[in-house]
């Protein structure tokens, strides 16, 4: 089962599993959960689940692939019953997730379950939940008390160490349940961490149109992505199934380690960090994508310094690999014209991103004596982008779950220091430490963001 059948998995996940399902020695297929809207659902239901992956090349020219191995797609908050009737059944060996950082309730400065979270509070009192952690335990109670072995628990959100917290949130929200059933779940279940690579803009109305004039007939759910994939995990699944505990992604190009830590923290530095850097500066300079933002000449000094100077140094590559060939291949998909990647779209959800895209690195270069004005900058960035107005005057739909509370601080604070201030507080997003640490270099980058202007802001840096 999947949880959060949307684009990104639907071009990645269900990719591998398919690929790995025509190899012989496993009957795999995939049930997806829809645990907010039943669009996904309302979408691929007419087609038989089968829907189009469209690979976009940097030529212009596309490939095409249709995906089989969706059987089903349930919405729970239709019917919540049936999505735990069927996580119970002992066929599902596996429930992989891509439910976006805010999907796991957590408080991602700590990475503790939220337990004033309304979700979790409603799961806490509730037989039927509402969340994922929520789904995941009450399922494997079920499970439990049914005499059947776990399944393994797959995050593919881009999370650092993903496995660890979503299993901290499944433990911590069983305690308060039951402890006897936190205590089965850790002893028994798993909770393999993961690296999960391949861009994936979000498809518009107008691709379907376009796609429909193309392919000869009408898909009402493509997904576009770029040719490059990865996927990295941990290849530690409930032993109780044996052979059959996964399908062989190995087979299917996947990589299997012992440990995923390296590879995550390559991913979410080298990628996910400069993606929501560009993704904030390059909105509010006017840029709508990111090969875009990449073609203006200041912001492709401005990534390569931050690979370079301020990201490189800040972690300790996998073995084999080599980062600078890594900011070079990034660069390269960065470019790509066809991947209409919007800055908007990445700069969502940005107070459950910046810890571990951003603040993280920011923390380990300041633990080692480095400065690093270009990360310092994407905060400022950040902090403008979230007051709502851009550098035109222009209003900013600010998707993100603090929305209302970070405009409120932003609005009420007059000069620049009183803003940076109030941001730096906002507990949900900076400890209190590296708010101290942080606060004179970001107000000094907010400062130059107003006075001159994203690019300009950027120039004068480099």
């Amino acid at each position: 089962m999947h949880l959060g059948l949307g684009a990104f998995y639907r071009a990645f996940g269900a990719v591998y599993v398919e690929d790995a399902a025509r190899i012989p020695g496993g009957d795999w297929g995939i049930i997806g959960v829809s645990l907010q809207s039943p669009g996904t659902r309302d979408r691929l239901a007419p087609q038989d689940f089968v829907y189009t992956v469209v690979t976009q090349n940097p030529d212009g020219g596309e490939t095409f692939r249709k995906v089989e191995i969706v059987q089903d797609v349930l919405v729970a908050p239709e019917d919540p019953e049936a999505v735990l009737s069927a996580m119970s059944d002992p066929a599902i060996r596996i429930v992989t997730l891509t439910v976006t950082e805010k999907g796991y309730c957590h408080d991602p400065a700590t990475g503790a379950l939220n337990f004033d979270h309304p979700d979790i509070i409603h799961d806490l009192e509730a037989a039927l939940p509402r969340s994922a952690p929520g789904f995941l335990v009450r399922a494997l109670e079920r499970r439990r008390d049914a005499g059947h072995p776990p399944f393994t628990v797959l995050t593919c959100d881009n999370l650092p160490e993903n496995g660890k917290l979503v299993r901290r949130a499944v433990l911590d929200l069983a305690g308060k349940l039951d402890p006897a059933l936190s205590d089965w779940i850790a002893s028994d279940g798993r909770f393999p961490s993961t690296m999960v690579d391949r861009i994936t803009p979000a498809t518009k109305s107008e691709d379907i149109d376009r796609l429909a004039q193309k392919i000869g007939y009408r898909d009402e759910a493509p997904v576009l992505c770029e040719p490059f994939r990865q996927w990295v995990v941990e290849d530690d699944f409930v032993p109780a199934y044996g052979a059959e505990a996964r399908p062989d992604l190995a087979a299917a190009g996947a990589e299997m380690v012992a440990d995923v830590t390296p590879y995550e923290n390559m991913k979410l530095r080298m990628l996910n960090g400069t993606h929501s850097s560009l993704a904030y500066l390059g909105y509010l300079a006017g840029h709508e994508t990111i090969a875009e933002t990449v073609a203006d000449p200041v912001f492709a000094g401005y990534v390569k310094r931050l690979w370079r100077d301020e990201i490189i140094p800040s972690f300790t590559a996998p073995e084999g690999v080599e980062l600078e060939a890594y900011a070079d291949a990034l660069f390269e998909r960065y470019s790509n014209p066809s991947i209409r990647h919007r800055t908007w779209q990445i700069a969502m959800d940005g107070s459950q991103k910046l810890p571990q895209r951003i603040l993280a690195t920011i923390a380990d270069n300041l633990a080692a004596g480095r400065e690093c004005p270009g990360l310092m900058l994407a905060v400022a960035g950040w902090m403008r982008y979230v007051g709502g107005v851009d550098e035109k005057g222009q209003p900013i739909e600010v998707r993100d779950p603090l929305a209302d509370k970070l405009r409120a601080l932003s609005d009420a604070a007059g000069a620049t220091e009183q803003k940076v201030a109030g941001l730096l507080g906002v507990r949900e997003v900076f400890s209190a430490r590296l708010a101290a640490d942080i606060s004179t270099p970001v107000t000094a980058a907010y400062g130059q963001l107003s006075a001159l202007g994203a690019r300009k802001a950027i120039e004068d840096m480099l």
